[in-house]
């Protein structure tokens, strides 16, 4: 896929995830950065980069939000598919869902770290009349040593 549709975060260049590297509560690395696991990516490659939740995080949780896309239609539904990692029941992944004309954020789909210390993969089909963001939102309670929230490979189908 383009880096249009794919965000593997191999590079700082993302477009569909414009301030990913703005964003405080989250930082790029790989398995070699000496942060605590995921120790490499959902390929099992220790250079290959990611997106984890900061030791330095200032709240207990931290958003990536997605730039707008256009209203879904029946042909073209938008499926986001994405690797996530949650190694501690104390944390919790969440994907939400904001409609233009609402200001709050619907959950869509969220996990907690009962599957632990291994990469997962999930498909979400978004169906929106109207354009949208979605936002990708990690928390943890506490900051414990070998705790860890991180996400990788973000997939966007055509019809996002």
């Amino acid at each position: 896929g383009s880096s249009w549709n794919n965000c593997d975060f191999e590079t700082n260049l993302c477009k569909i995830l414009p301030e990913f590297n703005l964003e405080p509560g989250w930082v790029r690395r790989n398995g070699q950065s000496g942060m605590g696991p995921p120790y490499a990516d959902h390929n099992g490659n220790e250079s290959a980069y990611f997106l984890s939740l900061s030791s330095e995080m200032q709240s207990s949780s931290a958003a990536l939000r997605t730039s707008v896309f256009l209203p879904t239609d029946e042909e073209h539904l938008c499926q986001i598919r994405f690797h996530y990692w949650v190694s501690q029941m104390s944390e919790t992944f969440m994907v939400g869902l904001q409609k233009h004309s609402e200001d709050t954020v619907t959950n869509i789909w969220q996990v907690s770290g009962e599957l632990r210390n291994q990469w997962n993969v999930n498909t979400i089909t978004i169906n929106s009349t109207e354009k949208f963001e979605v936002i990708f939102l990690g928390m943890m309670e506490t900051q414990r040593q070998g705790e860890s929230v991180a996400i990788d490979d973000i997939t966007f189908s055509e019809g996002c």
